[in-house]
């Protein structure tokens, strides 16, 4: 398929992300909006309404990758990066129709539907950072920014609304957890979070994808640790633990390349 072809496609693929993002909060959709349905699953999971704020930052990521994909037409245009534009595209336009999809799903309370296009929709984009992460290596430096990370951010935080996404409907089937207290299992869910982080930025050093996720754990600290103390404690160690791993990540890379 000719470059401008994918262009075209990836513009109506976000446009379509962003007006079905728009209409869940202005109509909204079935009458509730995101945050509306998210009380009727009450959790201890559920972080701060402000964390939510890192949807602009994907977006605006997104904007890069969709602007570039269009100027990937031009003759001029390097032709590794046009290369890992054609790889990326058809699984973005992919993950645009998951993502709206989602949304339908959520605001008309089908909880399963959710849960399972949520799971595709991280199958997506898993396979968008791998085929990202094969071709990063032919990319300049500013070419990866635009072409890897908003999918390295994206994946850190579908990984995170992944398991919010099935903590919310364990809690509409009323599962008892086993006879343990919700706030508990919502504690080892934080340490997986905490350790596939730690895991990512130690076996691909995507420094993006850890800061998403001491992101989402500040989130969680501010709206559950007063009622949690337990939750307090374990997000904190957390955030403490994933800027440690990045900082030595960083100066690692550094070290690095001061010897090449």
């Amino acid at each position: 398929m000719k470059a401008i072809y994918y262009g075209i496609l990836n513009l109506v693929g976000f446009a379509l992300v962003l007006t079905f993002n728009a209409l869940a909060n202005i109509l909204p959709i079935n009458g509730y909006n995101t945050g509306q349905v998210s009380a009727f699953y009450p959790n201890y999971f559920v972080p701060a309404g402000f964390t939510f704020s890192i949807w602009g930052v994907i977006y605006l990521l997104l904007m890069g990758f969709v602007i570039c994909s269009l100027l990937a037409a031009l003759p001029s245009f390097p032709t590794q990066a046009r290369k890992a534009i054609a790889k990326a595209s058809p699984l973005f336009l992919l993950s645009c129709l998951l993502n709206a999809s989602w949304i339908v799903a959520w605001h008309y309370l089908q909880i399963e539907l959710s849960v399972v296009i949520m799971l595709l929709f991280l199958i997506t984009l898993i396979q968008l950072f791998l085929k990202s992460t094969t071709m990063a290596n032919a990319l300049t430096s500013t070419q990866k920014f635009i072409l890897q990370t908003p999918f390295i951010v994206y994946l850190g935080w579908i990984s995170v609304a992944t398991i919010a996404n099935i903590t919310a409907l364990l809690i509409a089937y009323q599962w008892n957890g086993f006879g343990i207290a919700p706030v508990y299992w919502s504690a080892a869910m934080i340490l997986i979070a905490i350790i596939l982080a730690v895991l990512m930025v130690k076996k691909f050093q995507v420094v993006s994808f850890t800061l998403v996720v001491a992101w989402a754990l500040w989130g969680i600290y501010n709206a559950q640790g007063p009622a949690a103390p337990i939750l307090a404690s374990l997000t904190a160690l957390g955030i403490g633990v994933l800027i440690s791993t990045v900082l030595f990540t960083l100066i690692y890379k550094l070290r690095k390349n001061k010897m090449a």
